[in-house]
């Protein structure tokens, strides 16, 4: 749900169990098809659209279920594993690129595919995103809201950190934009081949981006090395995760500095907002379209 997720459906043997122990009414039998409930594999069933919003959820839920296997040291929940059916993986990977044409983000910024032909204004500039297996080709509220408030921050000397990176859309925009340098990461390996290669078809400067994989929240070395300092953050996750970040946000910024947090729904749009607030911040814009929400904060201590 915190992905924006409505249609789902639960399988859980315990529901059964508890079923039969408090059912009303007298049974004469139980059919076979329920009675395998019994010792099931507990499953969540969702069902996304073929097209590229698809994709990124896909993209968005693997990532999930990762940091959840992280954290689940004594194997609580199982196996966390994704499996497709209806479509095999590879045809869903290429076939949701008919959906993803050119478009404006901002005031700035043009996305598009390197597969289409490269239509920018004059007074915009080009961000070219090959997503792969990766979130984010800008399309998805989340991605554009986090860009648009991104582009009126960025300067010539701003340090720039992109947490949740994806497909590198953010960071990649943020030097496109102009920023200085970026430090970019992800939790995902997979990710962060694509966000490079990305970063390449954009001609930026190798020397000017660091891109790493980790997990911010439990590797004291990896936020060691991402260091301080920065002018903008941005993260585009989920709720629960951008709460669990918002004590080691300040460590990143400078007083003053900017915070960017997306991947919210907008039924969580305050509980994450009152969490980061008391970590330090002031809300200074709020954006949201159609369910989700966006918001640019400021370091105030």
């Amino acid at each position: 749900m915190d992905l924006g997720i409505r249609g789902f459906s639960i399988q859980d043997a315990e529901d059964f169990n508890e079923f039969l122990e408090n059912k009303d009414g007298k049974w004469d039998y139980v059919d076979e098809d329920l009675l395998r409930l019994l010792n099931c594999e507990s499953c969540v069933t969702v069902y996304l659209p073929e097209d590229s919003q698809g994709a990124e959820i896909l993209h968005m839920i693997r990532e999930l279920l990762l940091r959840l296997k992280i954290s689940d040291i004594d194997n609580i929940y199982g196996r966390l594993e994704v499996e497709l059916s209806g479509i095999c993986e590879e045809d869903w990977a290429n076939n949701w690129k008919q959906y993803f044409k050119p478009f404006c983000v901002g005031e700035k910024l043009y996305i598009k595919p390197s597969w289409e032909e490269d239509g920018c204004p004059a007074e915009r500039t080009t961000l070219e995103i090959d997503p792969a297996s990766s979130f984010g080709t800008g399309q998805h509220h989340t991605t554009r809201l986090c860009l648009e408030l991104m582009e009126k921050e960025i300067n010539k000397d701003t340090k720039l950190l992109d947490l949740g990176c994806g497909s590198g859309i953010l960071f990649i925009g943020g030097m496109l934009l102009g920023a200085k340098n970026t430090f970019a990461v992800d939790i995902e390996e997979n990710a962060l081949r694509i966000a490079c290669e990305n970063a390449k078809k954009n001609n930026l400067d190798k020397s000017k981006y660091t891109v790493r994989c980790g997990n911010i929240l439990t590797d004291n070395a990896l936020v060691e090395e991402i260091g301080t300092d920065y002018d903008v953050i941005c993260a585009n996750i989920v709720a629960d995760v951008l709460k669990a970040m918002s004590p080691i946000f300040p460590k990143f910024l400078k007083d003053n500095g900017i915070l960017i947090i997306s991947g919210i729904i907008s039924e969580r749009k305050n509980e994450v907002v009152e969490t980061v607030k008391a970590n330090g911040f002031e809300v200074l814009d709020i954006k949201e379209k159609e369910g989700w929400a966006a918001v640019k904060l400021k370091k105030v201590q």
